[in-house]
């Protein structure tokens, strides 16, 4: 069975239409993976989730070892069955999550300690139990144990992350058995070209199925992020799926969608769900704003999503203003299903010839955050998970 196949490509940009094939079911790209965190997508249930028909989702190892931990999902018969999802799934290796752990871990070249943010207890998280760990989940895409330096290191720090990355990578290979599974491998390097350059040539010598860009958007500017993954993206194999972690703004999945990314995942549109913040054609809308109070339209009148075609946005302000739990739900409902089709719009752009025009269009009709304020709360973000 063939992993990934291109079905057609952009003449202007090096965007690309595909498929992903996994033993659940075939993966329609450019796509996003919405986050499956702890073995649900917040606020959502499955029956949720087909009915936005979402393609593939993404669990995470580090929570789920934890939580509920691994003897319990075996005995569950996987992670598909257990939180009854009969799609695809991604796990990640939780090299991300060691990172965000700042203070609670210490990483050498054996792996990582950490302290388990829940109760306290210390752990080794090495390449060869990442692999075990995400054996046990069964998921269709696992992912190399990397580790991810913070965006602020020094080129040393960088190179060393880098260095390391690649052994453990090597080590994921030799320790992965399952055939049913396709493991991808981590670039690194920081922000420079030569190390991103290395990093590409050391891991397409494994042959990994795939592979994913990693250690961005990890607090950096955007006038760093785009140009490394432009060009760390140009030097992937073509045949393979290629996977930008941790990225999902509506204008970074449209620029980056041009420079040939396929895979996208980011817990940025169910986590300003859940603060009330929604995806619209123009930008975003803050549903606690008192203009909303009585606009008895919905909050988005393109829309067609459950949330926009049921209720007014007087009714998500209220709800979000009494703090209801409905409010968290339907949020998350309507900004997944935006970006799902903004995933989809993309994609018959791309086979129908008009990517460079709706890229335009696209852009030039959406207000993006400031650069200043993204860059804070990104880093408040940051400062929280490493807090937790």
């Amino acid at each position: 069975m063939k992993l990934f196949e291109v079905e057609n490509t952009c003449s202007q940009t090096d965007a690309r239409a595909g498929t992903i094939t996994t033993p659940h079911g075939s993966i329609p790209t450019p796509v996003f993976m919405p986050l499956a965190t702890q073995g649900s997508v917040k606020s959502l249930s499955p029956e949720d989730i087909q009915n936005l028909e979402a393609k593939i989702l993404l669990g995470n190892t580090y929570h789920l070892y934890l939580r509920p931990g691994l003897e319990v999902i075996r005995e569950s018969g996987g992670l598909h069955r257990f939180m009854a999802w009969e799609g695809p799934i991604l796990t990640d290796s939780g090299g991300f999550q060691v990172f965000s752990l700042g203070h609670l871990r210490k990483i050498n070249d054996e792996g990582a300690v950490f302290r388990s943010h829940i109760d306290g207890s210390e752990h080794l998280l090495t390449p060869e139990l990442a692999i075990e760990i995400q054996e046990t989940l069964g998921a269709d895409i696992i992912m190399a144990f990397d580790e991810c330096a913070p965006a602020d290191a020094k080129p040393d720090v960088f190179r060393e992350a880098m260095n390391r990355t690649h052994r453990w990578a090597e080590r994921c290979l030799a320790k992965h058995q399952r055939t049913d599974q396709a493991l991808f491998g981590i670039v690194q390097g920081g922000f420079s070209m030569e190390l991103r350059k290395q990093s590409v040539e050391e891991l397409t010598s494994m042959d990994f199925p795939g592979y994913a860009i990693g250690g961005l958007s990890v607090g950096e500017r955007k006038d760093l992020m785009y140009p490394v993954t432009k060009e760390t993206a140009a030097l992937l194999p073509a045949s393979k799926p290629r996977y930008l972690m941790g990225v999902g703004s509506p204008e970074d999945l449209v620029e980056c969608v041009s420079y040939g990314i396929d895979m996208f995942d980011c817990a940025l549109p169910t986590r300003i769900a859940r603060n009330g913040a929604l995806f619209t054609r123009e930008g975003r809308a803050n549903l606690r704003n008192s203009r909303f109070k009585n606009q008895m339209e919905p909050i988005d009148p393109n829309c067609d999503c459950y949330t926009c075609r049921t209720f007014s946005a007087a009714y998500l302000h209220h709800l979000f203003k009494c703090e209801e739990l409905l409010g968290y739900r339907l949020a998350t409902i309507h900004n997944l299903s935006f970006i799902l089709k903004l995933m989809d719009r993309m994609r018959q752009a791309i086979i129908e010839g008009t990517f460079p025009q709706f890229k335009e269009d696209f852009l030039a009709g959406y207000q993006t955050v400031d650069e200043e304020t993204r860059v804070t709360q990104k880093a408040k973000w940051i400062t929280a998970q490493r807090k937790r």
